[in-house]
């Protein structure tokens, strides 16, 4: 008897070590800054705060050139994200959008809720673009859905490319967003964006 009661103490204890280690599994965050410093796959910089920051990029690290685009470059097929704002007649009005490389097409494909309130993000494959009257309105497909994105003049449009760790310079703006924070404070990074 005196057994059993020890072995079910004994899962209990193991079931919250469990649950423990959950709670304390750090959340992706979103890091933004300017590099100091690259050293191998460590970066030294400054957050958009002016905080000090360590970067530990990944083995394999997913290094990503930012580069200004223009609207001109969103062709029919390609696969692209836009954060954006509703607006009444069920159009989403853009306040940004990305065109994704052919490698990097499934990126965060869908419809969610963004970082700034009442924002959302949708990424899918540009369906048709529409000139119109009240300007350029693309339509994003992705499974389960598709939503109509009016780019308004003067919308920042970025390209995503395919880069290497060379790209890493000092005063460059970065951006890592799904930043693992460590015990020591310093940031795990599979992926990190370069570029205006």
């Amino acid at each position: 008897m005196k057994m059993k009661y020890a072995m079910a103490g004994l899962a209990l204890l193991a079931g919250l070590s469990a649950v423990s280690a959950l709670a304390q599994a750090p959340k992706p965050e979103r890091v933004t800054g300017v590099i100091g410093k690259v050293d191998g796959h460590t970066v030294m910089a400054k957050s958009a705060k002016g905080d000090v920051l360590k970067l530990n990029l990944a083995d394999k690290v997913m290094v990503v050139r930012v580069e200004k685009a223009t609207l001109a470059d969103i062709k029919d097929g390609e696969f692209i994200g836009s954060g954006a704002m509703p607006q009444p007649d069920g159009t989403q009005k853009a306040v940004e959008v990305h065109i994704f490389p052919e490698a990097m097409r499934g990126t965060g494909e869908g419809f969610r809720p963004w970082t700034q309130p009442g924002s959302t993000m949708t990424n899918g494959t540009v369906g048709a673009t529409v000139t119109a009257v009240s300007g350029p309105v693309i339509t994003v497909k992705y499974k389960g859905g598709e939503q109509k994105i009016d780019v308004p003049p003067g919308t920042p449009i970025v390209k995503y490319v395919i880069g290497e760790l060379s790209d890493l310079k000092a005063g460059a703006k970065f951006a890592v967003l799904a930043a693992l924070k460590q015990p020591d404070g310093s940031f795990n990074a599979s992926r990190i964006n370069v570029g205006p």
